[in-house]
């Protein structure tokens, strides 16, 4: 798939996001994601992870390694390599944030209502693989470290 320039990922077509027009709250939401993807947080190699995993979305190009350092069952820090669409790396960049204090269980827990509070505007059917694919791999991850 043809990466998209800078210009490109800027605009959220919404279509990809809802066939609905956008409320205020979810325009700032809107906003949030493409700063998340524009300058995303946790997005480093961790070297001595406790565990890492990577998962595919074939469809768009996705791509996203997860890195977790685990401590006394707890993940002390989280971090991502990755490209993608704007909502698939913004997905996983929030998900890293969210992920640093909680117990292994807690994100064991975790549901894709979750990942769709955190980004807070509806998603619609094509994209919602771009935004689980986060919670994918963070599961993959946990599953092989056990």
């Amino acid at each position: 798939m043809k990466e998209r320039t800078e210009e490109q990922a800027r605009h959220i077509d919404r279509y990809e996001i809802n066939e609905q027009p956008l409320s205020e709250e979810q325009e700032i939401y809107k906003e949030n994601i493409l700063d998340y993807y524009k300058y995303p947080r946790n997005k480093e190699e961790l070297h001595n992870c406790s565990c890492k995993h990577r998962e595919l979305n074939p469809l768009c190009g996705d791509e996203i390694t997860i890195y977790l350092k685990i401590e006394n069952n707890t993940i002390t820090k989280a971090a991502f390599t990755g490209k993608g669409c704007a909502i698939s790396q913004a997905s996983i960049s929030m998900l890293t944030e969210k992920l640093e204090g909680m117990k292994m269980s807690q994100a064991k827990d975790l549901k894709k209502e979750d990942i769709f509070a955190m980004l807070g505007i509806p998603i619609s059917l094509v994209r919602m693989k771009c935004a689980l694919l986060s919670l994918k791999t963070l599961a993959k991850a946990l599953e092989e470290k056990q």
